[in-house]
């Protein structure tokens, strides 16, 4: 199946639709299997298994029944697997986590997840505030419920979020924290915590305001916020200074006023001890967010980033974000190690926020979400938001993505 038909089988009925493309066995494993008691469902076969969750890199096999990890280890013996999926000289990881896209299929900026996220194995999307609570109703049912990738929301602090696209902060009578605190409690874990959206051209003066009225719904819910902050109106150590261990800083890495480099180009003191206290560092680069010239002093004074997010929309899926495994390329031809970057698009941003699942990782027990790669080697032009270029030796091409012990096939 490729791309297109990946798209039109999601767009036509999600997942009712959406039906796995199975990987065959061999003849002879599939005799094999019809005369030996089944003890595994799947068994993918001697790929190099990168798990940093783990600290794992290595020639292993991956056995998943019941649409968990039943084992990582080598040698399986394949007569025990319903099914084979041979992985030689493929890189196989767990399923990759995008902890920041806006999947409204539909409504606004949304975009697809089934075909820009599963379709790049991405088996986990977090979609960062797209609906407060007024329309969070209907992004469960008709999007979240109906979708193959697993979708968590973040909820807008505003009634209104990103529907009608000024952030919503603009009448700060729509951001009612404990409104909004009480939908994400009844909607726990589709409900994994809180976006804000400060910015000096969206939210204008109320920034300050907005950031205290998320934080307040995320203490009344226990549940952690995300601080869009790129060219606030305040100064970025004033809302700095509000957020606490867990919640997370997106774009950190702009190029635009009130950033996290002084005029020196240093790092400003109050995002190391924000750092310090376990405020999260995200990237997210969508259309204007991401700076090479940033991210490149940052990394050269040993700030680099937690985890490693897409902001992806319906306009930047078609121009120099494309999806997670790109972005992971694009950290990659800036210096960060393929283990590291793979971290930061599994085991951390696991770490983040309440799933309602172990995932991010090939432990026995952790949901059977896996992700298999082709890593391209070549020369490769990555763009930040300004269209400036870095050119990387390595790219990672989804050949296979792996949900809940389901086989997708994807074919480039």
């Amino acid at each position: 199946m490729n791309r297109r038909e990946f798209s039109k089988m999601a767009m036509a009925g999600g997942a009712a639709l959406l039906a796995p493309r199975l990987a065959l066995a061999s003849a002879e494993s599939a005799a094999q299997s019809r005369s030996t008691p089944s003890k595994l469902d799947l068994l993918i076969q001697g790929g190099t298994v990168i798990d940093p969750s783990q600290n794992l890199h290595d020639a292993l096999d991956v056995a998943i029944h019941r649409g968990k990890i039943l084992e990582v280890a080598r040698n399986i013996a394949p007569e025990r697997a319903l099914k084979v999926l041979p992985a030689k000289d493929h890189i196989v990881t767990p399923g990759l986590l995008d902890m920041h896209a806006h999947v409204y299929d539909g409504m606004s900026i949304g975009t697809n997840a089934d075909h820009y996220c599963l379709g790049r194995g991405v088996t986990t999307v977090v979609d960062a505030g797209s609906t407060g609570y007024l329309a969070f109703p209907n992004f469960r049912n008709y999007i979240i419920n109906r979708t193959v990738t697993r979708i968590t929301a973040l909820l807008h602090i505003s009634a209104i979020g990103y529907l009608i696209f000024d952030g919503g902060l603009a009448n700060l009578n729509w951001a009612n924290p404990e409104v909004a605190a009480k939908m994400a409690m009844e909607n726990r874990p589709a409900i994994a915590g809180f976006k804000v959206h400060l910015s000096r051209a969206i939210t204008g003066a109320n920034d300050v305001e907005g950031l205290r009225r998320a934080i307040e719904a995320g203490k009344i819910a226990g549940l952690p916020v995300m601080v869009h902050m790129d060219g606030p109106y305040s100064p970025l150590p004033d809302l700095l200074k509000l957020m606490r261990k867990g919640d997370v800083f997106t774009h950190c890495f702009n190029n635009h006023e009130h950033g996290i480099l002084d005029a020196n180009g240093k790092i400003i003191p109050e995002a190391k001890e924000a750092r310090e206290r376990g405020v999260i560092f995200d990237p997210a680069q969508g259309q204007t967010h991401l700076s090479f010239d940033v991210v490149e002093k940052c990394l050269q004074q040993d700030f680099p980033p937690d985890t490693i997010s897409t902001d992806l929309t319906a306009m930047t899926v078609e121009k120099r974000v494309f999806d997670l495994p790109s972005m992971v390329g694009k950290f990659m031809a800036v210096g960060i190690s393929l283990d590291k970057a793979i971290g930061m698009v599994t085991a951390n941003p696991a770490r983040v926020f309440d799933y309602g699942a172990e995932i991010g990782t090939l432990k026995p027990g952790s949901e059977g979400d896996v992700a298999i790669f082709e890593l391209r080697d070549g020369k490769f032009d990555f763009e930040d938001s300004d269209g400036v270029k870095r050119t990387g030796r390595q790219m990672l091409v989804n050949k296979v993505a792996i949900r809940a012990g389901q086989i997708f096939v994807n074919e480039v």
